[in-house]
């Protein structure tokens, strides 16, 4: 059985798991509201879900047509748009927003104010730091080619996103490596690299004793 404080909002069909909890002034299933410029898909969409033992926390908001797995936290004054996968086991900081049609792996933390652009892919057991920005629209906002080529970063199983750092349109994050703090992503990093600087250049290999297979 859910628990839902009398303060939240939680729109007709929405689907809570076992032990679900949705907190203070928490919304979930709300309905997109769109720009007439917006790149976001119109069609209708089904109920909002939320996995067993989820939080929603104080103020959260997650739009109808997500699903959010078993186990998450939202955090306090986060979102989650809409066609939103979020696996289990994830953690949205305060304040950070997962923009429309994004998957997020099983694991994954997101930490306060980050920003996940839409059409982004994080696989599993990623770590974003708070204050991240990713990006989807080299032509921001200009053009009409730019409908062909919105793309958010992928970024790969178990890579890590230091504090502040920007990940620029459709660049891919390899597996596990590592982008410093502050750091400008401009092109793909390799698999397993520790990158710093504006623009990110590959400084060496990330230590053995921090890959996930040695945890």
């Amino acid at each position: 059985m859910a628990e839902i404080h009398p303060s939240a909002i939680v729109y007709e069909g929405t689907v809570l798991g076992e032990g679900v909890r949705i907190l203070e002034n928490a919304v979930v299933g709300k309905q997109p509201s769109l720009g007439s410029k917006s790149t976001a898909r119109r069609d209708p969409l089904p109920p909002a879900r939320i996995g067993d033992g989820t939080v929603v926390s104080t103020g959260a908001i997650v739009f109808a047509g997500s699903t959010v797995g078993a186990n998450c936290i939202v955090g306090d004054q986060s979102c989650i748009r809409e066609r939103v996968e979020l696996a289990d086991d994830c953690i949205l900081g305060r304040g950070s927003l997962i923009e429309n049609d994004t998957t997020v792996g099983a694991g994954t933390r997101i930490q306060a104010e980050a920003y996940i652009t839409a059409y982004s892919t994080l696989e599993e057991d990623v770590f974003i730091a708070p204050c991240v920005v990713t990006t989807n629209d080299n032509f921001m906002g200009r053009t009409e080619r730019r409908h062909e080529q919105i793309k958010g970063p992928t970024i790969r199983r178990g890579a890590r996103i230091g504090g502040g750092a920007i990940i620029c349109p459709a660049v891919e994050v390899g597996e596990e490596a590592f982008v410093g703090a502050g750091a400008v992503v401009t092109k793909d990093i390799p698999a397993r690299m520790l990158v710093v600087g504006n623009p990110a250049r590959v400084i060496r290999a990330v230590n053995e004793d921090e890959l996930l297979e040695n945890q």
